[in-house]
Formats: structure tokens, sequence, C-alpha cells
């Protein structure tokens, strides 16, 4: 039986005092204080779980409890602990053994105990962020007052414009139903790995490849050597086992071991696509509440060596991302503005990396030489004239400022309408667009799918973008920061260094093209 729930959303208060990138002003972060909402509950009795949206944080926010502990009830410090993907099994075994006997009072972790894991008998959950999904949001809450018992849950905003918003619109998230999910089940980067298992199970015959439009797809597989054609049908090569190769997390490319130098100690792993971004030469890497620097990146032999140290400070990857439009798509016109979906080629480097003091002011910026990623991606597109540009008051030398700002709270609002996290997408802005055909050279801002061949979200994106980019509207009018700031417009992955960016520009750009298509 499930007891009455308690739901209170929390935005960190803005701490004047510490000044961030290009002087945004610092909120308390979403980390820090569910360290010391656990911590607190924890003193008070409560068995808590705290769910974070990083490996990484998983192991601060149980750093943090420890030390809020240490003052409040120092004999709990031993009873909290972190949780997360990356973690060998019997660890992570052992963990849900101190957990379900009591042994442990406070557990900080990633989704990985979302779903899969009986726990039963917890008081509260504190929730580090929006999950990403209402279901996830639910999901995470229903981990709570399972024995009939009352319980509750405390989502704190994350630095981010979906938080922002949903903490000052409480009805887009406890009123909302459940989100449909979003796939392309055409999208051959899904299916021919999808038939491939399917084959392996059960031949496939014609008429079934032909339903799913397929037949293009199952040729590949053929002259890839990885699927035979027979009278019967499609049976799989000899010795083939595709299970394994297919990520159920989506991320593509293997993985990379993460070592301890010297001893050769496996710490955990990370996919090859996220490598660049968390285990670049320098990054400060947390496993189980020790910290390591990251001393060497070896992507041929699929290896990241680390060493142990405490370094006082937290690191943060920067990208720089380029962008080309390969086909036609899909696009509309609304007198002066364009809105489709296009067929790109998006690059992607890891530049550098911030460091940041523990307190969240930006230390300096380390610069980095790391390969160039490249993935051809479906994204949203959007390009607006310069006279009507102008005629809403953004001139020539603000268009820039405007369109990023835009862009990144864009990015951040996606995730309303369409179920993925804000590390499924990425964006570009630009004064000179690539579109095709009449867009060329326009002001244009994309944002694309993460994943080879698009994974639905632009297309979600398009369809519903009047409410998406309304959204993205209140959500930057909302926050009370006089310029912009990580909660509204600043990326955490900027590779531009959040600069320029234009916050009342961005409202003005948004309002501008929601106008355009009420009106044409």
């Amino acid at each position: 039986p499930q007891g009455g729930r308690t739901v209170a959303l929390w935005e960190p208060a803005l701490l004047p005092e510490l000044v961030g990138e290009n002087g945004a002003p610092v909120r308390r972060s979403a980390g820090a204080e569910a360290s010391r909402v656990m911590a607190d509950l924890m003193a008070e009795g409560a068995r808590t779980l705290t769910f974070v949206r990083s490996r990484r944080g998983a192991e601060l926010t149980a750093l943090g409890a420890r030390a809020r502990l240490e003052q409040v009830a120092p004999d709990l410090v031993d009873h909290v602990a972190s949780y997360r993907a990356g973690y060998l099994a019997e660890d992570r075994r052992a963990l849900e053994h101190a957990l379900s006997e009591g042994q442990l009072r406070g557990l900080a972790t990633t989704n990985a105990l979302e779903l899969g894991v009986d726990i039963a008998g917890l008081d509260a959950v504190v929730l580090a962020g929006f999950p990403g999904t209402v279901a996830s949001f639910w999901q995470q809450a229903g981990r709570s007052g399972r024995r009939g018992q009352s319980a509750l849950i405390v989502m704190i905003a994350r630095d981010d414009p979906l938080d922002t918003y949903l903490v000052h619109h409480p009805q887009a998230l406890l009123d909302k139903p459940i989100e449909r999910v979003v796939i392309d089940p055409r999208n051959p980067y899904v299916l021919g790995p999808q038939l491939l298992c399917a084959a392996t199970e059960l031949p496939l015959t014609d008429a079934e490849v032909r339903a799913w439009d397929a037949d293009a797809v199952a040729a590949t597989l053929i002259d890839d050597g990885l699927l035979r054609r027979r009278p019967g049908g499609y049976f799989p090569a000899q010795g083939v086992d595709p299970h394994p190769a297919v990520d159920i997390r989506g991320s593509t490319g293997g993985q990379i071991a993460i070592l301890e130098t010297g001893t050769g100690r496996v710490l955990g792993t990370t996919g090859t696509g996220q490598a660049p971004a968390t285990v670049h030469p320098g990054a400060v890497y947390l496993h189980q509440g020790e910290t390591y620097v990251v001393d060497d990146l070896d992507f041929e032999d699929g290896i990241a060596l680390v060493h142990a140290q405490d370094p006082g400070y937290t690191t943060s990857a920067r990208e720089v991302t380029d962008i080309a439009v390969t086909g036609d798509g899909e696009l509309s016109s609304h007198g002066p503005v364009t809105v489709g979906v296009v067929p790109v080629s998006v690059s992607n480097t890891v530049t550098g990396y911030l460091r940041r003091a523990l307190d969240g002011e930006v230390i300096d910026f380390v610069e980095l030489d790391m390969p160039t990623r490249t993935l051809d991606t479906v994204a949203v597109m959007c390009t607006i004239t310069p006279e009507a540009l102008s005629d809403n008051g953004i001139e020539a030398l603000s268009v820039p400022g405007a369109l990023h700002a835009a862009e990144h709270a864009a990015i951040g609002l996606l995730p309303l309408v369409a179920s993925c996290d804000r590390g499924d997408i990425g964006g570009v802005s630009t004064a000179v667009g690539p579109g095709p055909g009449t867009t060329a050279g326009l002001p244009t801002i994309f944002v694309y799918d993460g994943y080879p061949g698009g994974a639905g979200f632009a297309e979600r994106g398009y369809r519903q973008i009047q409410t998406w980019w309304a959204a993205t509207a209140a959500a930057i009018e909302a926050c009370e920061c006089p310029a912009g700031c990580p909660s509204c417009v600043q990326s955490p992955k900027c590779g531009n260094g959040n600069d320029p960016l234009d916050k009342a520009g961005a409202v003005r750009v948004l309002r501008l093209v929601l106008d355009a298509l009420a009106r044409h």
C-alpha cells in the first residue's frame, strides 16, 4: 500500500557574495542543498534516498551529507553512501543489501536505483533536480512510503531552465500526465541492431522486414556479414551474438575502463561518447567518496588512468559545436519566421574545462586538445529575418547574444514536451545560418538529437514548438537574475564561455517567433 505523500518544490537562493562565469550570480547548488536536506532528514530519523543527475553528483552529495552529519548527528556519519552505475556488480549488491537491512540510513544515487531493485521502508526521497520526465519523477518519488506510511518528496531545482520553470509552475509537473515515449523505430541506427536481435531469436520473414520498411537496412546487414538470406527468411550469420552490442541507454561506441594508475584496479566504466567530457586529462573523478584526477585518456586501448588526489575543486568540460544542413527536410514559413526539421551533420570538440572551487566560484579555464566527434542526426531549425529582429528591438550587434541565449534556454526546456534528457540533445545558434534554400544566411537556431539518425526529440519539439517556446520564454522571465545565469540562459557545456548572451533579447526572439506562428 502507498501512504500519503507531501511534495515540496525548492529553489535554492542566489548567493550574492559569489560570482560565476561572466559575472553571473551563483546559486547554492542543488547537490549541496540535497546533501543538507538528506542529512537533516536522517538526523530526524527518516530513511532517505536522494536522486541526483550524474555519477559525480552522487559522490559529491554523499560526501556533503557526511560533512553535515558530523555537525548534526555524528553517529550517522558511517550510515550514508553513494550508489551509481559504473560500480562493480558486487559493490552495488552490497549497498542494496545494506539499505534494505537498515544498515544505511541515507543513500545518494543516480537513476540506477529508479527501477529494478526492490527497496521498501523509505521515509523520504530527495531529488536534486528534475529527472527529465514526469514518469521518472513519479517513479523516483514512489520509492518512499511503500509500506503504507506517509512520505516526503523534495525536489530541489538545479541551475537549469526546465527546473526553474517547474518550481514556478508546479501544475506543469504535478498535474501533467505521463509522457508518451519518443522514438523513431525506422532510424537505421536503431532498426539495424534490433532486426539482428530479432533474427537471432526467430528467423525474420520477408513480410516482417517489409512491414518495417527495412529492406535497405537488412541488405546492409547482409553486406556486413551479420545477416544471411535464405529461402525461409533472414538468419544471423554463424557465431553472431548481437544482444551484448545493443546498449539500452542508447550510447554508441563502446566503453572506457577507468583504472587506478600503479595498481591497475578497475574503478568503473564510462561510454566513449561521454569520455571526452567526463574523463579527459585533468578531470576530477569521484568513486565511492574518493577523489581522483585523470592522468591520461586512451581511446584506442579504451582506458582512462587516474590517481587518488583531492585537488579542492571540480571540473566541467566545455565543447565547441559546428553544424551543417545535409538535406531539405520539412520546412514551414510563417511570415518572417521559418521553422522545420532538417537532417544535419554535427561536429563536436571538447576544447577544455573549467575548474570551480567547491563553493561554485570559477577558478580558471584549462585548454585541451581532444579529437572531434561527428554525428549525423536530425535538428529542429528556426530562422528569422534580420528585418523582423530589428523591428522587435534586436539590433544587429545584439543578434548573436539573443539567439545564443534563446538556444540555451530552448535546449533546457525541450524535455518538457519530449521525453528526453538535456544530455540527449544539443544546439547551435548563428547570425548567418547554413539553412537550405531561401533560409541560407539568415539568423538561425538549431536544437538537435544527440543520437545517430535522430531519436525523435527534434521532431516532437517541432510539432510542439509553440508550447515549448512559450514555456522557454516563461522560464527566462521567472528567473530573478539581472542578465542571465545557469538557471535561465547559461549552459554548463557552452564552448564559447557563455558569451555573448542577451537574456532580454532571448525573450524578444522567442515572443517574436510565437507571434509569427500564431498570425501566419
